[in-house]
C-alpha cells in the first residue's frame, strides 16, 4: 500500500502520563534530539512548549496559590507589631481642675506586641490573644513610665450576618479541584491543537510531493507525446493537452511548495521552536490504537473528572451563597465583642508585670432595617431568580455534556472504520493511476482517463490523511472531555507539585 511505502509507522500516541513525563527539561531535549518527529513527538512538545501549555501552567500556578492563600484563613496568624513615635508639640490639655490649658509637649511613645489570632469557621468569630508592652518617655522631664498587657483575649462575633467563612469553605476547594482537572484538560486540547497544525503540515507536504510526483509523470509524457506526433501517431490537440497539464503541474507545484513552507512556520512557532531550530521529517503512521470506548464508560469518566461537571458544581454553591448573603443583608444585624485581659503600670520595668489588675470590656451592636422601601427583601428576590436560572441553566448543561460525549463516542468508533476505508481507497486510486499512465503509453487511453485518475488518486490521499486527522482530533477531544486514558486503561494524571515548584 501507497501509504505504508511513503510514510513510517509510529507505535503509539502519547499516553496520560505525558503531563509527568514533560514536566522534565530531558523530555523536550530528547525530542528536539530526535531524527524524525511523528505524532506523539509533536504531541510531547506541544504539551511542554507550545504558548498555550505555558499558560496553562501559569494558570494552575495562579489557582494554587489562591487556593493557598483561601487555606491561611482557617491556620492561627501569628502577629508582631511595633508602633514608635516622637510627638513635640503644644496641645490643648484639659487639667485636674477642669480648665483647659494649652501645654507644651514633648514625648516618646514605643511600644511592642504580640498578638495570635483565629478565625473560629463554624461561627465565623475571630478569637485572639494578645500581649504588649509599652513605654512612655516625656523627654521634657526626663521621666519615663511603663505600661505592660501580660494578656489580652478577645473575641469578635457577628449575629445573623453572612459568614464567609462557612461558604469559602464550601467554593474554594470546588475553585481548586477545577483548576487541577482544566489543567489536565488544557493538555488535551493543546494536544488537540498539535494534531491539526501537524497534519495541516503533513497534507501540506503530501500535496507538495503528490505535485512533484505529478509534474515529473507530466513531463516524461508531455516528452514521450512529442515523439509521437513526430511520427504521425498522436493528435496536435492531445500534445497541447499534455503540455497544459505539464503547467498546470509546474503551478501546483509551486503552489504546494508555498503551502508546505507557511505551515512548517506555523507548526515551528506552535512548538516553540527557536529560529536555529530546524523541522525534523515529519512522519506519519497508518495504524491505528485497538480501542472502542464504550458509550456509558466514557459517560462515567466524564461526569466524574471533567473540570465542566466541576464547574457546574461550583455554581451551584456561590448562588446559594449569594443567597445566603442577600438574606444577612436584609435583616437583622448583629455584634459583640468581648475581651478580658490583665494590665499594670509603673515607673519601674521590674515593677511592671506585678500584681496585674484585670481589664474586661463587652460591646453589642444591633442594626434592624425600619424602612428601606423594600431594597433588601428585592435584593433577596433577585439573588433568589440568580440561583433559580442557574440551576436552570446547570441542569440544560450536563444534559448537552452528556449529550455531546456520547456524540463524540459515536464519532470516534466511526473514525477509525472510515480511515481504513479511505486507506483502501488510496492504495486503489494509486493503483489506477498506474494502470491508467501504462494504457495511456500502450495507446490505449485517452488523456481524459489520465487526467481522471490522476485526480482521482491525489483526492483519495488527500481524503485519507483528512480521515486519519479527523480520528486524532477526536481521540484528544474524546480525553479532554473524560479526562481518562482509553489505551492505558486509567485516568490521566499531572505532576501538581512539580508545576508549582
Amino acid at each position: 500500500m501507497r501509504h505504508m511505502n511513503v510514510y513510517a509507522i509510529i507505535n503509539k500516541c502519547v499516553a496520560g502520563w505525558c503531563g509527568l513525563w514533560l514536566a522534565s527539561p530531558l523530555a523536550a531535549q530528547s525530542v528536539r534530539m530526535a531524527g524524525s518527529w511523528g505524532l506523539e513527538d509533536v504531541v510531547a512538545l506541544a504539551c511542554q512548549s507550545s504558548p498555550d501549555a505555558q499558560a496553562a501552567r501559569h494558570t494552575f500556578r495562579s489557582a494554587y496559590w489562591d487556593y493557598r492563600s483561601y487555606r491561611a484563613n482557617y491556620l492561627p496568624s501569628l502577629t508582631l507589631t511595633s508602633n514608635p513615635g516622637l510627638d513635640r508639640a503644644i496641645n490643648q490639655v484639659t487639667m485636674d481642675d477642669g480648665a483647659v490649658r494649652f501645654v507644651e509637649q514633648n514625648y516618646l511613645n514605643t511600644d511592642l506586641s504580640l498578638s495570635l489570632q483565629q478565625n473560629i469557621a463554624w461561627t465565623g468569630g475571630t478569637l485572639s490573644l494578645q500581649t504588649s508592652l509599652q513605654r512612655m518617655d516625656l523627654l521634657s522631664d526626663k521621666t519615663f513610665s511603663w505600661k505592660s498587657v501580660p494578656v489580652n483575649v478577645a473575641y469578635s462575633q457577628s449575629l445573623f450576618g453572612y459568614n464567609s467563612l462557612k461558604w469559602n469553605r464550601r467554593i474554594y476547594p470546588l475553585r481548586y479541584e477545577e483548576a487541577r482537572r482544566a489543567y489536565l484538560e488544557t493538555l488535551e486540547l493543546v494536544a488537540a491543537t498539535a494534531v491539526d497544525k501537524f497534519f495541516a503540515y503533513v497534507l501540506a507536504q503530501s500535496d507538495y510531493h503528490t505535485a512533484c510526483q505529478n509534474y515529473a509523470q507530466a513531463d516524461t509524457l508531455y516528452r514521450f507525446a512529442q515523439g509521437r506526433y513526430r511520427i504521425g501517431t498522436t493528435t496536435e490537440n492531445e500534445m497541447l493537452q499534455l503540455e497544459i497539464n505539464l503547467l498546470n503541474e509546474e503551478t501546483n507545484r509551486m503552489d504546494a511548495r508555498i503551502a508546505m513552507k507557511e505551515c512548517a512556520l506555523e507548526l515551528r512557532s506552535y512548538l516553540g521552536l527557536s529560529d536555529g531550530d530546524s523541522l525534523p521529517d515529519i512522519r506519519v503512521s497508518d495504524e491505528l490504537p485497538d480501542v472502542v470506548v464504550h458509550e456509558d464508560e466514557a459517560l462515567q469518566w466524564a461526569r466524574v473528572h471533567s473540570p465542566d461537571i466541576t464547574s457546574l458544581q461550583r455554581r451551584r454553591v456561590e448562588a446559594e451563597s449569594n443567597v445566603a448573603q442577600a438574606k444577612a443583608n436584609a435583616g437583622l444585624k448583629a455584634s459583640f465583642y468581648l475581651r478580658f485581659g490583665l494590665t499594670q503600670t509603673s515607673d519601674r520595668f521590674s515593677e511592671v508585670y506585678r500584681d496585674p489588675s484585670r481589664q474586661q470590656a463587652v460591646s453589642v451592636g444591633i442594626t434592624l432595617p425600619i424602612l428601606d422601601w423594600g431594597r433588601g427583601r428585592g435584593q433577596v428576590r433577585v439573588a433568589r431568580s440568580q440561583r433559580d436560572l442557574v440551576e436552570t441553566q446547570v441542569e440544560q448543561s450536563l444534559t448537552d455534556f452528556d449529550q455531546n460525549v456520547r456524540k463524540l463516542v459515536g464519532q470516534f468508533n466511526l473514525q477509525a472504520m472510515r480511515v481504513r476505508v479511505a486507506a483502501r481507497t488510496d492504495s486503489t486510486a494509486l493503483r489506477r493511476s498506474e494502470v491508467a499512465r501504462r494504457l495511456y503509453l500502450l495507446g490505449r487511453s485517452s488523456v481524459l482517463d489520465l487526467n481522471a485518475s490522476v485526480e482521482e488518486k491525489d483526492a483519495a490521499r488527500r481524503s485519507y490523511l483528512n480521515a486519519l486527522h479527523t480520528y486524532w482530533s477526536l481521540y484528544y477531544t474524546l480525553r479532554s472531555l473524560t479526562l481518562y486514558d482509553f489505551r492505558a486503561g486509567r485516568p490521566l494524571q499531572a505532576d501538581y507539585e512539580g508545576l508549582i515548584e
